[in-house]
């Protein structure tokens, strides 16, 4: 795979840490845990959607516009990130926000990623819970083009085939960093979401037979949902590479046990996934993404899933702005 042909720009803090928690890992008795910071990316505090913007605002930047479009949840590390890149290319930002938890807490809708929306200049509106958001951002769209604009709507996530190369360069980065450190990688694990994230590590993985195993933990949506969304972003990513038909549909594996009662909605686990995270580690996971995919890992080293002695790699998607919109969750007594 030659990825410098795609367009890219630079937007990421790479290549981002490959560490073992050695804590972690005494305290769960089990594998190495290994960890991957994809939470210092960099651009608006970090996270994986950074890496996917390299080829999204390329795209972009190639299709001659000046406007960016997107959409997420309220409390989105997408829209942050999107907002943040827009204004450093020097674009308007319009970003769409979806009501999916009904949560009337100041926090959760004023704190957080939405403060710094609004930092980063973006142009927000609200939308209910269920509301079609891609049809949503084409009224954006058009609207927009009456006015003389060149809008560029990238989707929720920023997962498409475009964005997937982002994780397409991460799969490689994960191994150039394991070959140079002699590290044999037994699996790879992350909180899985709109499909991007996965679907670059599948077939970064697949395409150089490097026989890892990646496990997404699933945020939202059932597991024939989520692993049919990743395995199609998968195979299209793949054929955008010039290497259609390459992606076997048993690579792809979510385990959707920790979604709790909904997206954006922590459960118990996840909190105390990251609790033992920042107690441990001194590492911020987010309630949203990370929190569930730490709590699917330390489930799993518990319940004997990883060999004791394995090295596993969580790759750490950030959002730990998100903590701030989500105090009430957490059992703190005032100061």
């Amino acid at each position: 795979m030659h990825l410098a042909r795609f367009p890219r720009v630079n937007l990421a803090h790479s290549n981002t840490p490959l560490e073992l928690l050695t804590n972690l890992t005494k305290e769960l008795d089990g594998p190495n845990i290994w960890i991957k910071r994809d939470d210092c990316t960099g651009l608006a505090g970090g996270g994986n959607k950074t890496r996917k913007l390299e080829f999204l605002m390329a795209d972009a930047i190639k299709e001659g516009a000046d406007t960016i479009i997107t959409q997420g949840a309220t409390q989105s590390n997408h829209a942050r990130q999107t907002a943040a890149a827009a204004t450093k290319l020097n674009m308007d930002c319009y970003v769409l926000l979806e009501d999916r938890t009904a949560s009337e807490d100041p926090d959760y809708n004023l704190n957080g990623n939405v403060m710094l929306d609004q930092l980063f200049g973006a142009t927000m509106s609200k939308f209910p819970g269920g509301t079609d958001m891609n049809a949503a951002m084409e009224d954006v769209a058009a609207k927009l083009v009456t006015e003389g604009k060149k809008p560029y709507i990238i989707p929720g996530g920023g997962s498409n085939h475009i964005g997937a190369l982002g994780y397409v360069t991460c799969a490689l980065e994960i191994l150039r960093q394991s070959n140079e450190s002699n590290l044999v990688i037994d699996h790879v694990v992350h909180a899985t979401g709109s499909a991007g994230t996965q679907a670059g590590l599948v077939t970064g993985f697949s395409l150089t037979n490097s026989h890892i195993p990646v496990l997404g933990i699933g945020v939202r949506v059932d597991q024939a949902t989520q692993e049919n969304n990743v395995f199609k972003l998968a195979e299209r990513t793949a054929a955008h590479l010039g290497c259609e038909g390459q992606i076997q549909r048993n690579e792809v594996v979510a385990n959707c046990d920790y979604v709790g009662e909904g997206y954006g909605v922590p459960a118990a686990s996840t909190i105390e996934a990251i609790e033992m995270f920042s107690r441990c580690e001194g590492i911020l996971l987010d309630p949203v993404y990370s929190g569930k995919g730490g709590a699917g890992l330390i489930d799993l080293i518990r319940k004997k899933h990883f060999k004791k002695g394995e090295n596993i790699v969580f790759v750490h998607t950030g959002g730990s702005q998100a903590l701030f919109g989500y105090r009430n969750s957490f059992d703190f007594t005032n100061i």
